[in-house]
């Protein structure tokens, strides 16, 4: 492994304006984390990785690196882009080992964060490095949101977030409420009124899109994220359908596989699946099949009816008529995105949505409501990991500033 990283390390031309870290969501400072390392200064790569982005020992494993960093590498032009990925991975995973520095002295401050997937944990994690006293309440029995119950282990590992639990959280003083949903018997005025100054929402999207088809209550009809959720709990059966084709349905295809299920067929909308390239060629390569410009129309006990479509440049459909064929499956999974759920805005005064659920926020993660702050997929829909934890830092700095002006404030009011 460490030959490989140094080889890939040696690739990298040290460009004066680096491509690599403008393709980066959250900016790595990727010419200097090698520079670091190549000059056995690897506690100060992984020192600077981290300070930089929680998260980076994730995002070097589940980030669109073909689109992001390796996709705007100079060498990728005329052959193959230095794989930052790798070296991220080996710095952030050898430097971890040595985070054992507790947690920074207390300010006194309470902060209640609702979620612990990328946006909640990355939040919780900067406002501990001020000080600040912080409650996770987590709605399962484990941390990780969407990095645990929605991406599956092969592509990222659960002892990677045991120890990110570990040494962000439990050793930073950050205390975790699991199983603990927030607009149940605890609401958000609750938070409030027990002291917490500022309240994060980060909640994610967890209800399953639908297709509003036929046959979508039956018993072998699961949703991608619930069945993402526990694969185990599934019996699909040897021949099984997959309605959608973007990253998340490549996960659902790729572990219904690897649990019994070989003969597994993706339909798409399009003529281009939705998924990244990467995802889709390690599909292919496992055995899933793809079956392109098909509109499910029913789904019946035998399997699923689709019609074929005709694809127009401007991104309208026409069904071709004569075209409706039954596709026999014992099992049917539709993955085809997610909302949020609603219950924190039914249950809170003063809280806005959008038409779609999702939560109003302006771009620093303010709510509708003074001392509410939001960011992550609930506020912008369903993003990237690296997506969620570049806007959650601003979003950390956004709620530092409101608790700090609350003391002027009350120092004001004293005097």
């Amino acid at each position: 492994m460490a030959l490989h990283v140094m080889d890939e390390a040696n690739r990298c031309l040290q460009c004066k304006v680096p491509q690599c870290q403008k393709g980066c969501p959250i900016g790595t400072d990727i010419p200097t984390a090698i520079r670091l390392l190549k000059e056995n200064k690897l506690d100060e790569a992984g020192k600077m990785l981290f300070e930089n982005n929680p998260l980076t020992t994730v995002c070097s494993l589940v980030c669109n690196h073909e689109n992001q960093c390796e996709g705007h590498c100079v060498l990728g032009k005329k052959g193959a882009p230095v794989h930052f990925s790798t070296i991220e991975n080996y710095i952030s995973s050898t430097f971890a080992n040595k985070m054992t520095k507790g947690p920074a002295p207390s300010n006194g401050k309470r902060v209640a964060i609702i979620g612990s997937g990328p946006a909640g944990i990355t939040i919780a994690i900067i406002l501990a490095r001020y000080g600040y006293q912080v409650t996770i309440f987590e709605g399962k029995d484990k941390i990780g949101g969407v990095l645990r119950y929605g991406i599956p282990e092969f592509r990222l590992p659960k002892s990677v977030l045991d120890d990110i639990e570990y040494r962000h959280l439990n050793l930073k003083g950050i205390k975790v409420r699991p199983n603990t949903t927030i607009g149940g018997a605890i609401g958000i005025d609750d938070l409030f009124r027990d002291g917490y100054q500022a309240i994060f929402i980060g909640t994610g999207v967890w209800k399953p899109n639908t297709l509003h088809i036929k046959g979508e209550t039956f018993g072998h009809v699961h949703f991608g994220i619930n069945y993402l959720n526990n694969p185990d709990s599934y019996r699909l059966g040897e021949r099984v359908i997959v309605i959608g084709a973007g990253n998340a349905a490549m996960d659902v295809a790729r572990t219904a596989i690897r649990k019994g299920s070989p003969y597994l067929t993706c339909f798409s909308l399009t003529k281009k699946v939705a998924a990244s390239d990467y995802e889709f060629s390690y599909a292919q390569l496992e055995g899933v099949q793809f079956e392109y410009n098909k509109r499910p129309l029913e789904i019946t006990d035998e399997g699923v009816i689709f019609i074929d479509v005709e694809e127009h440049e401007d991104g309208s459909f026409t069904d071709i008529e004569g075209s409706a064929k039954l596709y026999p499956a014992n099992s049917v999974i539709i993955s085809i995105s997610q909302g949020p759920q609603n219950r924190i805005v039914n249950t809170t005064e003063g809280l806005k949505a959008t038409q779609r659920g999702l939560l109003e926020a302006d771009e620093t993660g303010h709510t509708s409501r003074p001392g509410i702050f939001a960011s992550g997929d609930v506020v912008n829909g369903a993003r990237t990991v690296v997506e969620a934890v570049a806007h959650s830092k601003i979003v950390a700095e956004s709620m530092h500033a409101y608790m700090q002006s609350l003391d002027k404030n009350e120092s004001h009011s004293e005097a």
